[in-house]
Order: C-alpha cells, then structure tokens, then sequence
C-alpha cells in the first residue's frame, strides 16, 4: 500500500481522477478486509446540481417513462435550490447491479472519499445483503426495465393519444402505495414443471385411494346460469390492488393493463426502500465511520481531513430537540448509526442492564452480529429487538399520547423498565407500513350481476380513513376497474364504521 501517495491525493481539497480511483480502491479494500461486506461493482458518476436535480425527480433511477410528475418535481426542487431554500445532497445512490452512486462535481476531497464510503460500501452491502432488498428487488433487471418501460408509454402515446395515457398513469400512481405484494405469491410453474406436478399427484391418489371414498354422496350439479351462492371471487382477500385490476379487470385493454403492471413493478422496486430507511442509512453511516477511521489510523488522510470529516460526519448525525422549530421527527441517519453503534458496544462491553436486556448479544462478534442485524430486519423489527435503554436515554426519548378527545397531551412513557419496552414498542409501531398506508383489501367482486368491486378497510392503531381522500382514491380504482366500487371500512370489532361508493 503506497501510503504516501494515497496521503496526498487525500490531502489536497481539489480531486482528480486519479483521486477517485484511489478512493474507491482503499474504501473497497477497507470494507471488504476489515468490514467484510459483500457488494455489487460499483459505478461511479460525477454529476452536476441540475443533474442531481434531475435524479431527484426520478427517485433516483437513471432513466423513467415520461410523466408530468416527474417535471412538477424537477422544477419544484430547482426552484427551492436557486433560491436556497434546500441544499442538494452530496450523493444519491441506486440499488443496481452494478450499483450507480452519483455524486455532486463540487465536493471536496474529504466528501467524495466520504460518499464513497458511505454509499459505494454502506448503502451497496445494504442492497446485497439485506432480505427485503434480496427478496423483492431485481438489482441485475431493473434499468433494463425502466428502458422497456420508457419505450412502451412512448408508444402508446404515439398510438392512443398522450391524454389518455396520461390518464392512466395518474391513477396508478395515485393506487402505487396499494400495488405492492407485502408476502410471497406462489411461484408460476413451468409447463415442464406442472406435468410433473400433475403426474406426481395421480400416482399419490392412486397409492392412497381409499374405497370408502365411493360411499360418500357427489355434490348436486348447479344447472345452467346459475350461480353457486357460496363462490366467491377471489376466495381469498388481495392486497395488491393493482395486480388484482391488472389480472382481473373484465374489459380493460391490453395496453392499459401493461401500463398498470409497469407501475406496480415500480412500487415494488422501492417497496423495501421505505421500510428500511432508518438500517439502511444507519448502516451505511457506521461503515463510512469505521472506513474513515481506519484510513487515518494507517495514515492514509492528515488531520485536515479528519477535521473536515468530523464536521460532516456530526452534521449528518444532528439531531434537533422536540421543542426546536427544526424539529420534523427522528433524523434515521442519527437513529439507525446510533443502534448500529450501541450493538457494537453492547458486544465488546456489555453492562448488567445489556445482558439483562441482551442476553444473547452480549460479549458476541461485534461484525457477525452488525452483520446478522443488517441482513435479517427491516425498521420496525430492528427497532423493536435492538433498541436499548442506553440509546433511549441517550437520545432521551419517551412517548406522548395524544388523544383527539383530550385537550392536554400526557407523557405516557418515561425512563424505567416499563418505560424503555412502551417507548421501543411504540417507536416501532410507527415504522411499520401500516402506520401511514391504510390496510385496503379487495374482498370480492359481483360476477354475473353487477362486477362491482368491493374493497374491505380494516383501522389499525386508530387511524380512520379520510372521508376525501378515500373519496379521490375510489375515483381511480372506478377509472381503471371500468365498474362500480364500494369502499367499507370496518373498526376494530369488524363493524362497519364508513361506506364510500363510485
């Protein structure tokens, strides 16, 4: 390792080419030796503000289907920019194989080797690693998709008019949030693979007959045009609301269902995205921490750099009071770095209340266990298993209930056992999906009368549905199901509570 040459590559706030090649080759050797992260290859893009810009409005893909939204967002954010009401951020990174980062052309030194680490190591092992992204992400297919996608919305524009795709569109954005598979569908088999299947299922009802099976009464046959009172479609409720109007829609064409299918693909692409914020910026935060550490115990950046480093570093991890006019709720980079950090510690030296509290962590591999945390949860759960009473005290956190009858709010959670598990329970409790999209299912559809869809809206933590909203969002599901559809939302105890019809 030629230290004296990577000192003053790092050592000049001006980079170079030759300046980037050395630090993703440090920060990569670092990771991968010390760390022991597995990543993507890695592709580097040097990007100006109105570029970034630019991938702001397209949530960071390198390419999308045209779409007004996309330009309202561009020219929303370039506005906030010139007139300084928003800083850009120094990088933005895109779960890909090869994994694009794209980083802003007027960062110093210090925050390029930064960046790299953060998001070339961190955000990348994240995307590799963690099973949410594993499980439902095609990191090898997804820009090779957004391109069939860009291409097939130009066309029907071409064929069917802008208006009426665009019209398309706007509603399958709107129903995005409800075009999400949150469990596993069954995989289609093979044509190969269903003889098999059916071939093994004669030769097990012949192994198995029975013949008392010959006494048992056959079912009366249903005479023409009737229909059988105890069908029902679907037999089981459907979440994804999008794939059931793609796949079930009685007289939507082609086009439109492919249109739908390219935004639920979407919607599904950046599913684990929003229930992983708070990991996948902690994780992140605590490589980069770890990796720039590293470079100046070897000597690898002066104190200028460190300097420099620390003051970024700190500013990423601030933290406003509740009661400052900056406050907007838990800065996840603060959070998930601060959890990260904590389980290290509890690891290497555990207290009495962490082996009370963590019985199975502590005095464990600090990496085997930063690294099983890392793949294995997503916000809610990490929250919920790894929170501890020393990260609650020290971010000092506690729980207001706030009870639309009352006129006070009432602290309900303070600093002792009972405390710390509702503080944990609760802080959990808001970082799962539920918390801010409303639980809607379709239940069943009227074949051979009226094809009415009819969706079931089940509250969770008391959160009801509002009256408009709900109101605009039938209006899409009308749109797209070409039928009438009916809303019920059922309280707790399974009574209807409200019924909204299109």
């Amino acid at each position: 390792m030629n230290t004296e040459l990577y000192r003053r590559l790092f050592s000049n706030p001006t980079w170079d080419d030759q300046t980037l090649e050395a630090a993703d080759e440090i920060t990569s050797k670092i990771g991968r030796e010390s760390l022991k992260l597995l990543t993507y290859p890695n592709q580097i893009e040097i990007v100006t503000a109105e570029q970034m810009l630019d991938a702001y409005s397209l949530i960071g893909l390198p390419t999308s289907y045209p779409h007004w939204k996309f330009g309202k967002d561009f020219v929303l954010n370039q506005n906030n920019y010139s007139k300084g009401r928003t800083a850009l951020s120094y990088e933005m990174v895109i779960n890909s194989n090869p994994c694009i980062s794209y980083n802003m052309e007027n960062n110093t030194t210090c925050m390029m080797v930064l960046v790299i680490a953060h998001a070339c190591q961190g955000h990348n092992a994240f995307f590799a690693n963690n099973y949410m992204f594993k499980d439902w992400t095609a990191a090898d297919s997804i820009i090779d998709y957004m391109v069939f996608a860009r291409d097939f919305i130009l066309k029907c524009e071409e064929e069917v008019g802008h208006e009426e795709v665009e019209r398309v569109l706007d509603a399958a954005h709107a129903l995005m949030n409800h075009g999400v598979d949150k469990y596993r569908k069954p995989t289609k088999l093979s044509a190969r693979q269903e003889n098999e299947r059916l071939k093994n299922l004669v030769n097990f009802k012949r192994q198995t007959y029975n013949e008392l099976w010959r006494t048992v009464p056959k079912p009366r046959p249903i005479a023409d045009g009737q229909f059988h009172r105890s069908f029902k479609f679907p037999e089981e409720p459907e979440e994804n609301i999008l794939y059931f109007i793609e796949k079930n829609a009685p007289t939507l064409p082609v086009w439109k269902r492919e249109i739908i299918r390219i935004v639920r693909k979407v919607s599904q692409y950046f599913y684990p995205q929003g229930l992983t914020k708070v990991m996948n910026e902690g994780f992140a935060t605590f490589v980069h921490y770890h990796i720039i550490n590293e470079m100046y115990d070897k000597k690898l950046v002066d104190d200028n750099f460190m300097l420099e480093f620390i003051h970024s570093h700190s500013s990423v991890l601030y933290q406003p009071e509740y009661n400052s006019r900056y406050f907007s709720g838990l800065n996840p980079y603060t959070l998930g770095f601060n959890i990260f950090m904590d389980i290290k510690r509890i690891c290497q030296n555990p207290t009495q209340e962490d082996k009370y509290w963590f019985p199975n962590l502590a005095g464990k591999d600090w990496l085997e266990e930063i690294h099983y945390a890392m793949q294995n949860f997503r916000d809610d759960s990490f929250i919920l298993q790894y929170l501890s009473p020393k990260v609650i005290r020290d971010m000092k956190l506690f729980v207001v209930a706030d009870n639309e009858d009352d006129d006070d709010y009432e602290v309900s959670a303070i600093h002792n056992e009972r405390g710390y598990r509702k503080v944990r329970e609760s802080l959990s409790n808001q970082y799962m999906r539920e918390f801010y999209v409303p639980d809607i299912q379709v239940d069943r559809v009227d074949l051979h009368a009226t094809s009415k869809l009819h969706l079931v809206h089940r509250v969770i933590n008391e959160r009801s549905l509002h009256n408009e909203e709900a109101k605009d969002t039938l209006e899409h599901i009308r749109y797209l199901w070409e039928f009438p559809v009916q809303l019920v939302s059922k309280n707790k105890l399974g009574i209807n509570d409200k019924i909204f019809e299109s």
